[in-house]
């Protein structure tokens, strides 16, 4: 494990992000902790080939979780920022985007100064986030070019999901953060027949058409990851019902289903 290094200020403290050279002097330097990465992914930033770095952390234990190792923080960065930047600066013209996912990343105080050096390299910007934290996140969106959203439930369903109180408040206020700017995005929900029966979906659904939301994915829960066993061995099928989906298809624009073997 390797503590996290900051870069020099020339090569972290991007000015073609617009900044003035005084105000790049005064940036901090980049601490990120990052505890993984994915090289290449087709699949994480829609329409773009891109890498994805995996920021530790997370408050919320959602049982569905397939990243838990990353929900700690660890004292060191598994991964240093001199390696970060050295693995950006050799994917310059093989990849379109760096995606930054977790974890939770909007915990981590390195992710602005993270991302303006992703945007120095030339990269699009993009952001998985559940919306735990959304003064962090509002602070973070005029650099990012993407987001995907995780809304896990209806106000009255995410604790029974995240196992935290309360905890569906910010996420529908980081929601209305992610409307009003303008920046692309897709809300995605994870769902599982133990957390999820079909009302909540539909609920929840109808809730976020109100809103505004035009970009929609349900993802149907894979076992990857996942150290729950009440959720690992609930066996379903036909799930969610043909019905629901017709139902979600009108509701939204843009509706995706993503389920293990199609559908």
């Amino acid at each position: 494990m390797h503590a996290a290094v900051a870069l020099s200020q020339a090569a972290a403290r991007p000015e073609s992000a617009g900044l003035s050279a005084e105000t790049v002097a005064l940036l901090p330097p980049i601490t990120l902790k990052v505890g993984g990465i994915t090289p290449f992914s087709a699949t994480d930033f829609p329409g773009k080939l891109c890498a994805v770095l995996f920021v530790q952390g997370c408050p919320w234990r959602c049982g569905y979780c397939h990243n838990p190792h990353l929900q700690a923080r660890t004292a060191e960065s598994p991964i240093s920022w001199d390696d970060i930047s050295a693995f950006l600066r050799r994917r310059t013209g093989l990849i379109d985007a760096v995606v930054f996912s977790g974890g939770e990343p909007t915990m981590d105080s390195g992710l602005e100064t993270a991302m303006l050096e992703a945007r120095e390299h030339s990269f699009l910007v993009g952001l998985h986030t559940g919306g735990i934290y959304p003064d962090r996140l509002r602070k973070v969106l005029p650099l990012v070019d993407w987001v995907g959203l995780d809304i896990k439930a209806t106000g009255a369903g995410y604790e029974a999901v995240t196992q935290v109180r309360n905890s569906g408040a910010p996420a529908f206020e980081s929601l209305r953060a992610v409307l009003q700017t303008g920046v692309s995005y897709e809300v995605r929900t994870t769902i599982h027949p133990r957390l999820h029966d079909e009302d909540e979906i539909r609920t929840l659904a109808r809730q976020l058409a109100r809103s505004g939301v035009t970009h929609y994915a349900l993802q149907v829960f894979r076992p990857t990851g996942c150290q729950d066993d009440a959720l690992n061995h609930t066996r379903f099928h036909d799930y969610p019902g043909e019905a629901l989906l017709a139902e979600l298809h009108a509701l939204f624009p843009h509706f995706i289903l993503r389920k293990e073997g199609g559908g």
